[in-house]
C-alpha cells in the first residue's frame, strides 16, 4: 500500500480527500475545574487611597484565539476587584496581549511599551504586562528584561490561570515577574469569561497545533494539540444560548484535528451535537487545514442547518515545490479536489484563504502558480502577506533571494487579482436580498447597522440599532469589494 501523506503529495488520495492520524500521538493532559473563588481568594485588590477601585486595560493583538484568551483575563481581573478602563490613562495596570505571527505585530507592541512608559511616572501603581505569544520566545524574553525593564509582568499562553498570582507578586516586586510554561500541562475549566460583544461568542474546543508548518511559530508558542472535553463545549455552548448569544464560533489551531487526541469524538460529530442544542442559532468555526478535511466533516457542514456556509480554508502557496518547503502535506491538486468537492456539496458555500507571497525559494513561476490557483478557485476573501522569518523556525534558516521589493510587487498584483474577484463575486449579489443577523453600530456612523450574512459577508445599511441581535433580510444595493451595502426590507418577528 503507497503511502497516504506520499498520495496527497501527488494529488492522488481519493478516499475521503483526507487523512486521519492513524499514529497521531495524542497529548494528554489534565482536565482542571477551578472555583474561580479559591483562584483569586488570596490575591483580591481592595480600593486606592482616595476609595476609587483599581482599573485594568487589555490591549489585543492577532488572532481570535487571542481575543477569547483577554475574555478570560477580564474575567479574572474582575473576580480579583479591578475594574475595565477605556483609557491608558486611568489604568492600574495595561496588559499587551501578543501575536508573533508576524514580526511588524511584535514591532508594534514594542512601540507602545515604549510610548507607555512616562505613565508610570504619573502613576506610581501603574503595572504594565506582556503575555500571548510574543511571551512564549525566548528573544522576546531576552529583550523585555535587557530593554524593557519598566514592564513588570511576563507570562506565556500555558498559564493564564495564574494571572492573579503573578499580578500579585508583581505588586510587591521591584523587578520583572516573568513566568512562562514551555508547555501546558491541563486545560482549565470553569473560569468565568467577560464577553466582549452580546450577540458572538467565541468558544474554544481545541488547543495548540502538531502541524510544524516552517514558516510558523504557532506550534512553539501554543504549544501540541489539546481538545477539550466534548461535555465541556457543550455545556458552555448551552451557557451562551440561554444568555442570548445568536452566534457561536468554534475556535482551535487546527479544528479539524478536534478530538484525535481523546479517541472518543471527531469534529465533525462535534459540530452535529453543536447543532442539535435547542435553541442554537448560527454555528462558526475557525481555522481548518486542508489536511483532515474528511467526507464525514464536509456532510456536518452540509447537513447541519445551524452551521453557516462558510470555511476559512488556508492555502499558503498554488506551487507543490513551495507547499513542500512550507510543509504544508497537501498539493495544489489535493486543494483543488477539495474545494471541488466542497462546492459541489455546499453549492452556496463561501471560500476564503490566507496566501503567504515572497517565500524562501519562490521563484516567478511559483508566484504564477498561486496566482492561477486563485483566480480557479475564486476565493470570497483572502488574507494575504508577505513572508516573515520568525524565531527558531525552520524557515527563518531557509536561504532567501527574493527582494523585499519583488516581496512587495508580488503582494500587489496578487492583490490586484483578488481584489477584483472579490469585487466581481460581491457584484453578483447586487439586487438580492440576503439574510443578515445585525451585530450593531457601525463604528463612523451610529444611523447604520453592521451585520453579516450566513456566508460572512459584511453588510451596512440604515437602521435602528433595536435591530441588533435579530435577522433582517437586506436588498444589497451597492455591493463593494471588501463589503455590501443594502436597505433592510424586512424585519422579523420576534415572539416573546
Amino acid at each position: 500500500m503507497e503511502n497516504l501523506v506520499k498520495l496527497a503529495r501527488e494529488g492522488r488520495l481519493e478516499q475521503g480527500l483526507g487523512l486521519t492520524f492513524g499514529t497521531h500521538r495524542p497529548n494528554p493532559v489534565e482536565r482542571v475545574a477551578y472555583d474561580i473563588e479559591e483562584l483569586v481568594r488570596d490575591y483580591r485588590v481592595g480600593r486606592r487611597a482616595d476609595g476609587s477601585p483599581y482599573r485594568f486595560l487589555i490591549k489585543t493583538y492577532g488572532c481570535q484565539m487571542n481575543e477569547h484568551d483577554t475574555e478570560v483575563m477580564a474575567g479574572l481581573l474582575l473576580a480579583m476587584g479591578y475594574e475595565q478602563s477605556d483609557s491608558d490613562e486611568f489604568a492600574d495596570f495595561i496588559l499587551f496581549n501578543t501575536c508573533a505571527v508576524r514580526e511588524n505585530a511584535e514591532a508594534k507592541v514594542f512601540g507602545e511599551i515604549g510610548r507607555l512608559r512616562p505613565l508610570k511616572a504619573k502613576n506610581p501603581e501603574l503595572l504594565l504586562g506582556l503575555c500571548g505569544c510574543m511571551a512564549q520566545e525566548q528573544g522576546v524574553q531576552k529583550m523585555v528584561l535587557e530593554k524593557f525593564p519598566w514592564v513588570d509582568v511576563v507570562f506565556g499562553t500555558h498559564n493564564i490561570h495564574r494571572l492573579p498570582a503573578i499580578l500579585t507578586a508583581a505588586k510587591q516586586s521591584q523587578e520583572t515577574v516573568m513566568e512562562v510554561w514551555e508547555k501546558a500541562a491541563e486545560t482549565v475549566e470553569d473560569i468565568p469569561k467577560v464577553r466582549k460583544d452580546s450577540v458572538r461568542a467565541w468558544v474554544n474546543i481545541q488547543y495548540g497545533c502538531n502541524k510544524f508548518c516552517t514558516y510558523c511559530i504557532v506550534p512553539y508558542t501554543r504549544g501540541r494539540e489539546r481538545s477539550r472535553e466534548p461535555e465541556d463545549v457543550i455545556k458552555e455552548v448551552r451557557e451562551l444560548v440561554a444568555a442570548g448569544y445568536k452566534e457561536i464560533t468554534l475556535l482551535g489551531q487546527n479544528v479539524n484535528d478536534y478530538g484525535v487526541d481523546l479517541g472518543t469524538i471527531t469534529f465533525a460529530q462535534l459540530l452535529r451535537a453543536v447543532n442539535d442544542i435547542e435553541g442554537i442559532d448560527r454555528i462558526r468555526f475557525t481555522t481548518s487545514n486542508p489536511w483532515n478535511f474528511t467526507d464525514d466533516l464536509i456532510a456536518a457542514i452540509a447537513e447541519c442547518e445551524h452551521v453557516v456556509e462558510h470555511i476559512h480554508l488556508p492555502v499558503q502557496s498554488g506551487n507543490n515545490e513551495i507547499l513542500r518547503r512550507m510543509n504544508r502535506t497537501h498539493t495544489r491538486e489535493y486543494y483543488l479536489q477539495l474545494v471541488n468537492k466542497i462546492r459541489k456539496a455546499i453549492p452556496n458555500v463561501s471560500l476564503t484563504t490566507d496566501i503567504i507571497v515572497g517565500f524562501p525559494g519562490e521563484t516567478e513561476a511559483a508566484f504564477q502558480d498561486t496566482l492561477s490557483l486563485v483566480r480557479e478557485v475564486q476565493f470570497d476573501n483572502a488574507f494575504t502577506f508577505i513572508y516573515s522569518p520568525r524565531e527558531n523556525t525552520p524557515a527563518a534558516k531557509f536561504a532567501d533571494e527574493v527582494t523585499l521589493e519583488e516581496k512587495k510587487d508580488r503582494l500587489r498584483r496578487l492583490n490586484d487579482v483578488q481584489y477584483q474577484i472579490s469585487l466581481a463575486r460581491n457584484q453578483a449579489l447586487k439586487g438580492r436580498v440576503v439574510e443578515v443577523l445585525v451585530e450593531g453600530e457601525s463604528k463612523t456612523n451610529r444611523e447604520v447597522l453592521t451585520g453579516r450574512t450566513r456566508t460572512n459577508h459584511l453588510v451596512l445599511f440604515p437602521g435602528d440599532i433595536s435591530l441588533k441581535g435579530q435577522h433582517v433580510d437586506v436588498e444589497i444595493t451597492h455591493p463593494q469589494t471588501f463589503l455590501l451595502k443594502g436597505q433592510c426590507v424586512y424585519r422579523e418577528e420576534v415572539v416573546s
